[in-house]
């Protein structure tokens, strides 16, 4: 199936005529811009060329551009840089509410050095009222930053407005123009601001370039150290094949801009046509007039973005807010814009650019309206596709990613805490213990440990989902300390994407999971979903004195972990496309792999507290157990086995927004010392049908590791019970 192209917004190709000027500058004037010899002089001449281009693009003198890594850089060394070299003026910022993050983080950073920052808001239309600046201005403020045009909802700002009220105070303005250099008239005098930035790779020059404007007379604390580079703003060689080619995107940006116009604003005009001929039930996000031509936010009512765009995997587009794998966090414009909700999670951005056709722009749409009325019709038996191969590949039929999708921890725990007490002494533990299972005393040698869990798909296979999905909803009784008895299947299905030989396959797979554990599935409940999701309710039996819970965990304990971590990380690499085959079919094998046998063994030994180890992650489970029983813990990093090649797929950015949840979560009880950003997420990720995390006595963890390793189980001691505590918990790479 053919890819259709629309989310310019993210970034642009290379535009053939750039990619021609940057090739001399690769390949024979690669010289040295600093040197004074001929190479030098022609790469400088390449320098200076480009300089002046884009100077030309936005009506300044050559000296007032200044090269650099990109937008996010150019916002830094604005804000940042004006912030500093006038701190002794003033410490007062003032920002939109719709900033993107190379603003808004900067403001983060600035204001943790002591610095006051404001937050203009913004009406419906994602615009900031000029007079809203005007009241928040204070005697001791020193900048604006308002974007000039939003990267989601397109709106661009009154700038010019802005910048009269700036003046009229002394105060500076800086504008983040990444997305609209290039797509509309960028004049920096007509917008009167004394600060403006560029990306390249939003103009059709390659990424990793982008230009400050700074008007003379403006003075920066320069954050680069070094050499006299950039007029002494900017220190490192220049990047001469990239400026090159950032020069030549402006000239060619600064000759068609009424054509490029007219073009993305028909375009994008056919695009809601077409919604609106279909009776889609839409709404347009941003500026009905003042809104960039190529930039289209649609909310479609009541569906989630994620699941919309995972059934239209030939159409490249962005969600403006959804939960899906990588983010799973919603949109703060379209939250400071107050959207309403019932479209909001269902919001896409489509951007259409210089290359889009009109046979493009009709296709996509005519798609959308197609999978649309699918996600529309749960109810209507309308015939299924045929599934491309003949295979089903589960993970594109869901924005979502397993365990990955609860929850957040932070925000289950605001609701559980208003749940009324439970009375009943034959409750032995309930929603209060921090346990995954319920527990009910039948009598006094019988216990009922019960437990229910459902995800969506982790792995393309069905039958391979089903084992899995099976595999840990048995764990949760197997921590108990239970048996397993029977189970019953819960599953939501979207018969009008997928044929139900999908669902009878995921079962299927469930079933021999079942019969592996000794049990049968007696039963169960289904509905009709736009995504597949399946788990089941699993009853098993214990004695009563011998629940294994989170509580009980002791001083001087030592902590012993059954399975590999980075399921979540590996599992949406996968989806991204990001996972090596063998990778998958390791990960697929550690989530359907029960904890049977590490359960009976376990039940040799005098355990003092047990959890398995899913969406919260090994730091959210273990500060669980740690908080449950009163005690702080210590992990040792580099005991912990993980799944080969994870930690490549977590820096390449293939993690799910669950474990990134979690690590934040997980800062306010956890010291991770020297560990890296991914080690701390390996930590905290997501886990599917996840290990059994055991402490017991350190007279005893040695031998039970030993047996579970030679019984072939993943065993190893991570850590230890330090002492009492409130569940705090002490990482290091080592000792």
């Amino acid at each position: 199936m053919k890819q259709i192209y629309l989310d310019y917004n993210a970034t642009t190709p290379v535009d053939p005529e750039v990619a021609l000027e940057m090739k001399p500058y690769i390949d024979e004037l690669f010289g040295n811009p600093s040197s004074s010899h001929a190479f030098g002089v022609k790469a400088r001449l390449g320098v200076e060329t480009a300089r002046s281009r884009v100077a030309s693009l936005l009506g300044c003198s050559s000296e007032e551009i200044i090269f650099t890594s990109g937008g996010t850089e150019s916002n830094n060394m604005a804000v940042k840089g004006v912030m500093f070299a006038h701190r002794s003026r003033g410490n007062h910022l003032i920002i939109s509410a719709v900033e993107h993050p190379a603003v808004a983080e900067v403001a983060n950073f600035l204001s943790r050095q002591g610095f006051e920052v404001s937050v203009a808001e913004v009406d419906r239309f994602g615009m900031v009222d000029p007079e809203e600046v005007r009241r928040l201005i204070r005697p001791d403020t020193v900048l604006i930053s308002i974007m000039h045009a939003n990267n989601e909802v397109g709106t661009v700002q009154p700038i010019a407005e802005i910048s009269a009220i700036a003046r009229e105070y002394g105060i500076l303005l800086h504008t983040d123009a990444a997305q609209s250099t290039g797509k509309i008239r960028v004049g920096v005098n007509e917008l009167g601001v004394d600060l403006l930035s560029v990306a390249g790779h939003k103009l059709y020059a390659p990424k990793g370039i982008g230009a400050l404007y700074i008007r003379k007379g403006v003075t920066l604390e320069k954050l680069m150290h070094g050499a006299g580079h950039e007029q002494d703003m900017r220190a490192g060689t220049e990047n001469v094949p990239e400026i090159a080619g950032l020069g030549k995107a402006c000239e060619i940006a600064g000759k068609g801009l009424e054509t490029y116009r007219k073009h993305t604003f028909s375009l994008k005009q056919i695009f809601l046509r077409i919604l609106r001929d279909n009776n889609v039930d839409f709404h347009v996000h941003g500026h009905p007039e003042q809104c960039l031509p190529n930039t289209l936010s649609v909310g479609f009512r009541n569906l989630d973005a994620g699941t919309i765009l995972s059934a239209l995997p030939a159409l490249a587009a962005s969600a403006g807010a959804a939960c899906h794998a990588v983010t799973q966090s919603g949109s703060s414009v379209l939250g400071a814009m107050k959207a309403d909700p019932a479209y909001s999670a269902g919001t896409i951005r489509f951007s259409f650019g210089r290359y889009s056709t009109e046979a493009e722009v009709k296709e996509a749409a005519g798609q959308l309206v197609e999978t649309l009325r699918k996600l529309n019709a749960v109810s209507s038996r309308q015939s299924v596709a045929a599934v491309a191969d003949g295979k089903v590949r589960l993970t594109e039929y869901t924005h979502g990613m397993g365990c990955a999708c609860k929850i957040r921890p932070a925000d289950l725990e605001k609701v559980l805490v208003n749940l009324p007490p439970v009375m009943d002494p034959n409750v032995l533990v309930g929603a209060d213990k921090r346990d995954d299972a319920a527990v009910y005393r039948i009598n006094a040698e019988v216990a009922l440990v019960q437990t229910v869990d459902f995800f969506t798909p982790v792995v393309d296979d069905p039958c391979l989902f089903g084992a899995i999905a099976a595999a840990n909803a048995l764990s949760d009784v197997y921590a108990m300390g239970a048996i397993p008895a029977f189970a019953l299947n819960i599953a939501a299905f979207p018969v009008n994407r997928l044929p139900l030989s999908v669902m009878q396959e995921i079962m299927k797979g469930a079933s021999e999971k079942a019969k592996e554990a000794g049990i049968h599935i007696l039963g169960g409940h289904s509905i009709e979903d736009n995504e597949p999701k399946f788990g089941m309710v699993v009853s098993g039996f214990v004695h009563p004195g011998k629940v294994l819970t989170n509580a009980g965990a002791k001083p001087g304990d030592r902590l012993l972990l059954t399975k590999p971590l980075g399921t979540g990380i590996i599992s949406t690499a996968v989806k991204m496309g990001l996972a090596g085959k063998d990778s998958e079919t390791e990960a697929g094998q550690v989530m359907a792999a029960l904890n049977k046998t590490a359960a009976e063994l376990m039940r040799l030994y005098d355990v003092n507290a047990c959890t398995d180890v899913t969406g919260f992650g090994l730091a959210g489970h273990l500060h669980e157990m740690a908080l449950a029983s009163g005690v702080d813990v210590h992990i040792q990093f580099n005991r912990i086995p993980l799944i080969p090649g994870v930690a490549a797929m977590a820096a390449a950015g293939a993690v799910p927004g669950g474990s990134r949840a979690n690590l934040a979560f997980a800062a306010e009880w956890t010291s991770f010392g020297d560990l890296s950003t991914t080690d701390r997420l390996i930590l905290c990720d997501a886990q599917t049908s996840g290990g059994l995390l055991i402490s017991l006595p350190e007279i005893q963890a040695e031998a039970l590791e030993k047996s579970m390793i030679s019984a072939g189980i993943l065993c190893a001691q991570i850590g230890y019970v330090e002492g009492d505590g409130k569940g705090n918990i002490t990482v290091k790479y080592n000792g």
